[in-house]
């Protein structure tokens, strides 16, 4: 049991690093790329505008998405899901 629980918590480390890796990629490169995309405009507001207002809460809610999706199948796969 020790081992199969030990590859339990390494794929789910592994799941929540990638995730959260992800998460600062798209915090920061959104911010590090700020200037360049408010030179496109959507209805006389820069994108960076609807990016920060729309488009990342999105990003961050398919993250949570995803998160959940991965770990209802880890969980199956070593048969700890909840019922």
């Amino acid at each position: 049991m020790n081992g199969n629980a030990d590859a339990y918590w390494r794929r789910t480390r592994r799941l929540t690093f990638t995730l959260v890796a992800f998460w600062l990629l798209v915090t920061f490169g959104i911010t590090w790329f700020a200037r360049d995309i408010n030179e496109l405009s959507i209805f006389g507001f820069p994108l960076s505008f609807y990016m920060a207002a729309q488009g990342v809460p999105v990003i961050y809610l398919m993250i949570i998405w995803w998160y959940n999706r991965q770990m209802k199948k880890i969980d199956a796969e070593f048969g700890v899901e909840d019922d």
